[in-house]
């Protein structure tokens, strides 16, 4: 089973802080929704918590966590959930989830913000381990002020 890590990273790869995502951009949120509709989305419990609408509508959510949620498919390990799931997957957060996911991705697609957030009481995105190459980083398509990295396996 192969699937994309989609993250937004700061220039000190932070994804998160005070329980949410520390910017907003419209346009990258447009091309998150066109990236994922009609597919399958893996997230933590923290990622599923701090969605403003549960579930994103118009794809099959999926959660790791050890105790059962209202209203969402809950698998307790990521090989559970990736054993629960066919066609186009999206790993969409958070940082526990990125570091396993990491190990059986085949395509990591990072949305590169200006943003500096302090690092401190911050979530980072896990290390990239080796074996992975980086693509040019690219003009956003929906948002002129980011740009777009592309990792695939070495």
């Amino acid at each position: 089973m192969s699937g994309t890590i989609l993250a937004a990273v700061s220039p000190d790869w932070v994804i998160g802080r005070d329980g949410g995502i520390p910017w907003h951009y419209s346009g990258d949120l447009r091309r998150f929704k066109r990236l994922t509709l009609g597919h399958t989305i893996i997230m933590g419990r923290r990622t599923w918590e701090s969605l403003p609408r549960k579930p994103l509508p118009g794809r099959r959510n999926l959660v790791l966590t050890s105790y059962p949620l209202d209203g969402v498919e809950c698998f307790a390990t990521l090989a559970k959930a990736l054993a629960a799931t066919d066609g186009e997957l999206f790993f969409i957060g958070g940082a526990r989830l990125y570091a396993e996911a990491l190990g059986v991705a085949d395509c990591i697609d990072l949305v590169l913000v200006p943003d500096v957030v302090p690092v401190e009481e911050s979530v980072l995105f896990p290390p990239i381990p080796d074996g992975w190459v980086a693509g040019a980083a690219e003009p956003h398509p929906d948002e002129p002020v980011l740009r777009l990295q592309r990792w695939r396996r070495g």
